[in-house]
């Protein structure tokens, strides 16, 4: 196939087809008739010969073709936006931009605060918007609505950027009158009562049934392969109102180390390593692609790389 004879307005049409997963959606997108865009799609097909979106029970459904293109496409996209338009300089110290920033707790209290401080010493007109996970879908971050999500993912779109910021063990907090505090043994720590907390991903979380360890996440896991299990008082995806729980004198908050200091100046509390291995965690840094390239949120991105590089 000669790619000069190739119309490349059809690889816009196929990105926006692919976001949307709707005709009609995706000729609102563009601003052009529904017609247009079902002639778009029918080229499309032609082009690759292949369906690119199949109606199923779900809806427009991608095939597996089209979903191998979608990041190829899209970075060809993002490349060829960022050199046809005029360069802008960004200004941090004048700017009055405001940017949304999908982030737990965990990453609020151990990072943004860090970045909130600096922002206010370079760039004092800068707004963040910090919204939950469960406030956020894929598709918010994908189209650019939400400037970046910080979190940890299981998992993340290929379509996505993403950085790692850094990696996280794991620490245990607990009032100083508990039993277990003062012979931390894996023993006493199974003898005690324990708070569950994460919050990793997108999207309203569903409730846990502490029978199915398997879903429990990265403590349990563990545990399970020493063929133990500890016994989970209370659920939670709240890191703070862990920290705040683990006051009480029979509970135990398990949780990244990093939020575990939090606590380190107060003489209430007591912080120790798991009395087992438990493999760090990574808090990543996801952004659209569609954003890649804007000055601002390059320069908004470095600077948290910087500020969690210096953390």
């Amino acid at each position: 196939m000669n790619i000069s004879r190739i119309d490349l307005n059809l690889l816009v049409y196929f990105d926006v087809l692919l976001r949307e997963k709707s005709v009609t959606r995706a000729a609102h997108q563009l601003s052009i008739t529904q017609p247009a865009m079902s002639n778009g799609l029918k080229r499309l097909r032609e082009l690759f010969n292949d369906p690119v979106l199949v109606r199923t029970s779900d809806g427009m459904t991608p095939t597996q073709r089209a979903l191998e293109l979608q990041p190829v496409v899209r970075d060809v996209l993002s490349k060829l936006e960022a050199a046809i338009q005029p360069e802008v300089e960004f200004d941090p110290a004048s700017s009055e931009r405001t940017f949304r920033i999908m982030a737990s707790d965990y990453a609020e209290s151990t990072l943004l605060i860090e970045v909130l401080r600096r922002l206010s010493q370079v760039a004092p007109g800068i707004t963040l918007d910090i919204i939950t996970p469960s406030d956020v879908t894929f598709h918010d971050v994908e189209h650019g609505k939400v400037d970046m999500a910080i979190n940890r993912f299981d998992e993340l779109p290929l379509s996505f950027h993403q950085k790692v910021l850094w990696y996280d063990s794991f620490s245990c907090v607990m009032n100083e009158s508990n039993p277990a505090a003062k012979d931390f043994t894996l023993d006493n720590y199974l003898k005690a009562q324990h708070i569950w907390v994460s919050k990793t991903g997108f999207g309203v979380g569903v409730g846990i049934d502490p029978n199915e360890v398997q879903k429990l996440g990265w403590v349990d896991a563990e545990l399970t392969k020493l063929g133990k299990k500890r016994h989970i008082k209370i659920f939670t995806r709240h890191y703070h109102v862990a920290l705040q729980l683990a006051r009480e004198h029979n509970l135990v908050a398990t949780l990244p180390s990093r939020a575990a200091q939090i606590y380190r100046h107060d003489p209430t509390m007591v912080i120790s390593d798991p009395p087992f291995d438990i493999p760090p965690i990574a808090l990543k840094m996801a952004w659209s692609a569609l954003l890649q390239h804007d000055a601002g949120h390059i320069w908004l991105r470095r600077l948290i790389m910087d500020i969690a590089a210096e953390l």
